[in-house]
């Protein structure tokens, strides 16, 4: 199995009811087909999540499963603790519905201390940003790799807003659901759960479009961040083509009340001035007036080191510089954590 897509080899063993027992059970909301390559679908991605949640949290973090099934909400409720932290992050767009995460309140405090370098934290609105963000990234790569595989660019999730409440009055979907339940290892070697929820109609969504073949991709015209020409050169200096490909990249927008995406909504269309930095250096004026043509000036960055991307000079993600046709264009390989960009002067 590769990582985030199915091959079609495994399509057609699930469809005609292989791929191996599972413990999880199909219930009145789903079919077995269904089932099946949504677990096996979500399984492919684990280890990149669990890559991505390490290097935000600096721990050894391991996701292991999903184990999926169709259930209810008193169903489900009785798995939970009595507090949760949820993360809404609906799809509006490829399998538009309901779509949400579930935690216990110690694990999301562990993974908000550990992202935020703090003990005893609470969870209050950094600690759920924090676990908002984590789970962004998590969505991301859902969605990247459903993009990757059906074709279908138009996928997309609201942004993941968190909220810490008992699980009594947690926004379930009021009919029959897909639950998947994961495996969490914090790199002590004690296993906690955490679900996540998908709605009937995203859950069927999300199956058909992996059974079905793919739409063939349509390269974008310009792929490149940014549209720096190398004069001249006629063609890519650097080796073989780049293949350039559609990516869904976390939101970086924080989580907003409605009435502040409003708000929002009305500077959607502001320009703001984006730039990347090969890297930087002091010189003595002495120095500087003594530069000429062939002056070889050394920066603070190692060869191969990722350069940084800035918003209005405001430090966000970190890319690999890369060729498309004539033009340099970025990458874009880590977002900045939410606290490090807050604390940033």
């Amino acid at each position: 199995m590769s990582e985030g897509a199915l091959s079609q080899a495994e399509i057609d063993a699930l469809l005609s009811g292989g791929g191996g027992d599972s413990s999880a059970s199909a219930g009145a909301g789903g079919n077995e087909h269904e089932r099946k390559i949504l677990e096996a679908f979500l399984a492919s991605s684990t280890d990149g999540v669990s890559a991505n949640f390490s290097q935000l949290t600096s721990l050894t973090v391991s996701i292991k499963g999903p184990e999926v099934s169709f259930t209810n909400r008193d169903a489900l409720l009785e798995h939970l603790p009595d507090t949760v932290t949820a993360v809404k992050a609906d799809f509006n767009a490829g399998f538009p519905g309901e779509h949400l995460f579930l935690m216990g309140e110690e694990t999301a405090k562990r993974l908000a201390g550990a992202m935020n370098n703090a003990e005893d934290i609470k969870m209050d609105e950094i600690a759920l940003s924090s676990i908002g963000e984590m789970i962004s990234n998590m969505v991301g790569a859902q969605i990247t790799a459903l993009t990757n595989k059906t074709g279908n660019k138009s996928i997309a999730s609201v942004p993941p807003e968190a909220t810490n409440v008992p699980k009594a009055v947690v926004a379930l979907p009021g009919t029959d659901f897909a639950c998947a339940v994961y495996q969490l290892d914090l790199g002590d070697g004690n296993a906690q759960q955490f679900w996540e929820i998908f709605g009937s109609s995203v859950a069927g969504g999300i199956a058909k479009a992996l059974t079905e073949k793919p739409k063939p991709a349509v390269p974008p015209k310009n792929g490149a961040m940014g549209g720096m020409p190398m004069g001249g050169t006629g063609g890519n200096t650097m080796g073989s083509p780049t293949n350039v490909q559609s990516v869904q990249f976390p939101n970086l927008m924080p989580h907003a009340t409605p009435q502040e995406q409003g708000n929002i909504g009305l500077i959607m269309d502001v320009f703001m001035e984006m730039t990347v930095e090969l890297g930087r250096t002091k010189k003595l004026i002495k120095e500087i007036l003594g530069m000429g043509e062939g002056t070889i000036i050394e920066l603070d960055k190692l060869a191969g080191e990722p350069v940084d991307i800035l918003v209005n000079h405001k430090l966000i993600a970190k890319g690999e510089v890369v060729v498309i046709d004539e033009n340099f264009g970025v990458r874009v390989t880590e977002i900045v954590p939410r606290a490090e960009r807050m604390n940033e002067v």
